[in-house]
């Protein structure tokens, strides 16, 4: 059974940093791009980042480009969000993501979600 636990969330002040951690388990992950979502309530869920393993390659939304990184640690299957700068606007449920090839799929196609982590960012 896949699991990705996600840890690292809470309550910072403008300008502050947090990281991010998802753990997956269950299941080879070679092949599979990992990222985070974030929502807020009232709207939908929006893609920040995402991290291949086969490639190493990652993509950023626009709002996450220049403030957040996203890297991976083979050996523990884990992935990071190194969230710096943050702002108000960033406050939301973070959640982790795991699929095949691409998480640029609709929301309904991505195999693995995460419970979901709470970031909130006082001004």
């Amino acid at each position: 059974q896949v699991q990705l636990v996600e840890s690292g969330g809470g309550l910072v002040q403008a300008g502050g940093s947090l990281r991010l951690s998802c753990a997956a388990s269950g299941r080879t992950f070679s092949s599979y791009v990992m990222g985070w979502f974030r929502q807020v309530p009232g709207k939908e869920r929006e893609f920040v980042a995402a991290f291949s393993w086969s490639l190493g390659r990652t993509t950023y939304a626009d709002s996450a480009k220049g403030r957040f990184t996203i890297t991976g640690d083979n050996a523990k299957n884990t992935v990071f969000l190194q969230m710096n700068t943050l702002k108000p606007e960033d406050t939301a449920v973070y959640y982790c993501a795991a699929n095949p090839l691409s998480l640029l799929v609709p929301e309904s196609s991505i195999q693995h979600w995460g419970q979901g982590t709470q970031v909130t960012v006082s001004s």
